[in-house]
């Protein structure tokens, strides 16, 4: 199996982790940072990630509101898997409710300080994404946020 990346899409930064070469583990591995709501940027900056890992699979964020329907956020990432598809990467568009609040509680009980959660919360948030895209591919437990 090929690795997947996992995105967290803001309009400054682009949390990206990575799954093990068996699909079974996400991991945090960078951030990248653009001018805010440069997307062409973010599109440059994720496609070099994607290459230097050989990723042919991206499993994107889609922000929702609770209630289920996708607002402005959520069409910007829309807008940006059509970017990334016309470059030749498959997309698979995932429900991201509650991954920053799950990222920053892992983070809090982890005792790591306000300071390096605000320059990594956007890679574990995109580590919950991944993660529960793989568990529900391998019919594993999805863990509740």
């Amino acid at each position: 199996m090929e690795r997947i990346i996992g995105l967290d899409l803001g309009s400054v930064t682009c949390g990206i982790s990575i799954s093990d070469p068996l699909g079974m583990i996400a991991r945090a591995l960078t951030t990248v940072r653009f001018a805010p709501d440069d997307y062409d940027a973010a599109l440059q900056d994720v496609l070099k990630v994607i290459r230097e890992n050989g990723v042919k699979k991206v499993v994107l964020g889609l922000p929702r509101h609770m209630n289920g329907d996708i607002g402005i956020r959520g069409q910007v990432s829309e807008k940006f898997a059509k970017m990334l598809e016309a470059e030749g990467i498959q997309v698979e568009l995932w429900d991201e409710r509650l991954t920053t609040a799950a990222a920053e509680k892992i983070l809090i009980s982890g005792n790591v300080k306000r300071k390096k959660r605000k320059q990594i919360i956007d890679q574990m948030a995109a580590v919950q994404i991944l993660q529960s895209y793989l568990d529900r591919q391998s019919g594993g437990l999805v863990m509740p946020f």
